[in-house]
């Protein structure tokens, strides 16, 4: 699979995410077992201490390493999360997030994904596991 095909693939399902286009999330990169995904922070998406959201956070961390999973997977396939482990580290306080997702370790229904969250100064504000697993259409 080269990078167009791949783009391409995880682009057409994050489209249709309505959530993703609320929040404003975005595709930075994307090459087989990783992908990078970002947010700006805007006023919709703080919490009552005028900090981002962990849901925003947790969110980005989540399809970053969904759509990672994503991208060694067959063609008819499509990822859920069955399982995840995060740890908020510090607050996300720049205008901009991002989610560094990649694959550990990819079975033929299980895959096993770590992503990275940091503020535009490479700080880290949060680190997920996830398992992801493949549904086959």
């Amino acid at each position: 699979m080269n990078a167009d095909y791949l783009y391409k693939r995880v682009s057409e399902s994050f489209e249709k995410q309505s959530f993703l286009t609320l929040i404003g999330a975005k595709i930075e990169h994307v090459e087989k077992g990783k992908v990078i995904v970002s947010c700006e922070r805007k006023e919709t998406l703080l919490q009552q201490q005028g900090l981002l959201h962990g849901g925003v956070i947790t969110t980005l961390a989540d399809i970053s390493g969904g759509y990672a999973a994503l991208t060694t997977m067959p063609e008819n396939s499509e990822v859920l999360t069955v399982e995840l482990k995060i740890n908020l580290m510090r607050p996300a306080t720049s205008n901009k997030i991002i989610a560094v997702g990649e694959v550990i370790k990819a079975g033929k229904t299980l895959v096993i994904v770590e992503s990275t969250v940091t503020g535009e100064d490479n700080k880290i504000i949060a680190k997920m596991t996830s398992t992801m697993y493949s549904t086959h259409s």
